[in-house]
């Protein structure tokens, strides 16, 4: 195998990163190595890199979406094999083995959160996946969240009940809709009049202007008679408290999964912050990568979401596209092409 290079963080609080050569991995049991053709940009990893604030022993290397083409697999893999194309949600932040992270050459990827591609999508529009999708499954689907019944191919009967997805041309929200739209709930959502055609695309019944004077009124009104399995609040901040006002003021369930930490819900509301890589740890990552996704892809039932964002070419590109990702991008997500 061709020797590893990566986009290093040499120093806590370091810029730019620095490209320099990195191990060769080796998978492990229920692990894959992965040649990557294209890593996403997250919010966090500028937030991580400007401010320091996770735990990590440096030099370090940041990074969670890939897509690529599997080079060699671990003991115990009969699902991959060397040729595959194929996206994951590398986990190296939580698990801190350099190995389990994206911004390098070769990334090593656990099983339960890696999917097949199909030919027809390409490595750039697939990277845009994995952060998004696995942080929406842990709200939607963790037992201690919101606790929705998993989505499937084909998609599941209409439960009847309604899910409001707060900020849905977010990377969370985008992959939210599908996802709830899949598990059988009917979506209601929030963004920006620009984004309306674009949520409703991916599934949702109806949207709304989060930027409206009156827009808890106006989703209240609309709820009435709706059944709410919960709340997905893909913003935080200053939508957290909105959400719990419509929450509080309509029927079903009294649970908002957030992307924030921090907010106090008031009496009578539960409000849970997500951890996008949990799912990792319990049965929802299978269910995800392997059970749903790929035939999902597949079907064209579900598609790579939002529009990748290509801000240039090889490692020596990640922190241009790190800063243009810090600046603010709207239904897109920042690329790079290895």
């Amino acid at each position: 195998m061709p020797s590893n290079s990566a986009a290093w963080l040499l120093e806590a609080k370091a810029h730019p990163f620095q490209v320099q050569e990195a191990p060769t991995w080796k998978p492990e049991t229920d692990e894959i190595l992965v040649k990557n053709h294209a890593v996403a940009i997250n919010p966090v990893d500028g937030s991580i890199q400007e401010k320091a604030w996770w735990p990590l022993d440096y030099p370090t290397i940041l990074g969670q979406d890939i897509a690529g083409e599997v080079i060699e697999v671990g003991s115990n893999i009969t699902r991959f094999k060397p040729g595959d194309r194929v996206l994951g949600h590398a986990v190296g932040l939580t698990s801190k083995r350099n190995q389990e992270s994206a911004f390098q050459a070769y990334t090593i990827l656990q099983t339960n959160m890696a999917s097949h591609i199909p030919d027809d999508i390409p490595y750039e529009s697939a990277a845009v996946l994995p952060l998004g999708l696995s942080t929406a499954a842990c709200g939607l689907f963790q037992q201690e969240f919101l606790n929705l019944q998993h989505p499937t191919e084909p998609r599941a009967q209409p439960t009847g009940k309604t899910l409001l997805v707060w900020g849905g041309a977010s990377s969370v929200g985008s992959n939210a809709i599908q996802l709830a739209v899949a598990a059988g709930y009917e979506v209601y959502t929030t963004a920006s009049p620009k984004n309306f055609t674009y949520v409703k695309t991916l599934g949702a019944s109806q949207v709304f202007d989060y930027n409206s004077a009156t827009i808890t009124d106006e989703l209240v009104a609309a709820l009435k008679g709706k059944q709410l399995a919960g709340a997905l609040d893909c913003i935080g901040f200053s939508a957290t408290p909105l959400t719990a006002d419509v929450i509080l003021r309509s029927e079903g369930a009294k649970l908002i999964s957030t992307v924030k930490p921090g907010f106090q819900a008031p009496e009578g509301l539960t409000a849970k912050f997500i951890f996008g890589t949990s799912l990792k740890d319990n049965e929802v990552g299978k269910a995800i990568y392997e059970d749903f996704l790929p035939g999902a892809l597949e079907a064209k039932t579900f598609v790579p979401a939002p529009e990748a964002l290509v801000a240039g070419s090889g490692l020596e590109s990640i922190q241009g596209a790190v800063d243009i990702q810090a600046n603010g991008v709207s239904a897109r997500k920042v690329v790079v092409l290895l």
